[in-house]
């Protein structure tokens, strides 16, 4: 718990700041997650494969200052399959080694672009946080308080159906809030993409939590006191940005965090 409580104040306080400064704070984060993830699926060679996948996270958050977000996009993917090229091992890891190159670039795009934007960068961001954040903690509680039926037993027990209906709602009203309090003008202050976020994240936690059990490992790794790896913390993240960007881009291509928050 105290390695949260020094952790989430210390993200949000970069990205108040943003410029350089939280991107390499990103960068950072998605080459310990491509590490994470490597370990966790036990590929070969890992130290090559981390390299290149390094590389081409810290290409593709250079690239977003001077091309737009698809030239990016296209360099991660590059990257995934020249990884695939260079992995080993048994067929199913040279599968998922390559992935890892797209996972990580699924957090480290996503919360750059969306910082950037001049309009609504940190607003965009804040509440990104505040649906994952809410719906983790609102799906906890209610799951605990309320119990009742397993959603995905076989992958993740402790599970609930009232723990996902209630982190939804939650996520949802955090969104919604965020948005109000910031005074945002939008049609239900974006509710429906509050909901999708919520969803989302929750479908990135388990999603992890599968790949977990898959290979065997409890932990993405034990690098935050009492919380396992970053990307254990950061599962829901991953999916809820990577969601809210394509949404966002396909909207308003040069200004997603407009595209995902105006309706």
């Amino acid at each position: 718990m105290g390695s949260a409580l020094v952790l989430g104040p210390f993200v949000v306080l970069v990205a108040v700041y943003g410029g350089w400064g939280f991107s390499a704070l990103v960068a950072v984060a998605s080459i310990v997650i491509l590490w994470e993830w490597l370990r966790m699926i036990g590929a070969k060679p890992r130290t090559p494969l981390l390299v290149i996948g390094a590389a081409t996270l810290v290409v593709a958050i250079l690239l977003l200052a001077i091309r737009p977000p698809p030239v990016a996009i296209g360099m991660v993917v590059l990257g995934a399959i020249t990884a695939a090229l260079v992995a080993r091992s048994n067929p199913e890891r040279r599968t998922w080694a390559p992935f890892g190159v797209v996972y990580a670039g699924a957090l480290a795009l996503p919360a750059i672009v969306l910082r950037e934007d001049a309009a609504f960068g940190l607003v965009s961001l804040v509440w990104l946080f505040a649906v994952v954040w809410s719906t983790d903690i609102a799906a906890y509680f209610c799951g605990r308080l309320v119990g009742g039926p397993k959603l995905w037993p076989r992958v993740s027990p402790n599970k609930t159906w009232a723990g996902t209906l209630g982190g939804t709602f939650f996520g949802m009203l955090a969104g919604m809030a965020t948005l109000y309090l910031a005074g945002v003008e939008s049609a239900l202050l974006a509710a429906p993409m509050a909901l999708l976020a919520s969803l989302a994240s929750q479908g990135g936690d388990l999603f992890e939590s599968a790949m977990k059990r898959h290979f065997g490992t409890k932990d993405s790794s034990q690098l935050i006191p009492g919380h396992g790896g970053l990307m254990d913390r950061l599962d829901g993240f991953v999916a809820a940005a990577a969601l809210v960007l394509l949404i966002g881009l396909i909207r308003a291509p040069g200004a997603p965090a407009q595209g995902m928050l105006l309706w």
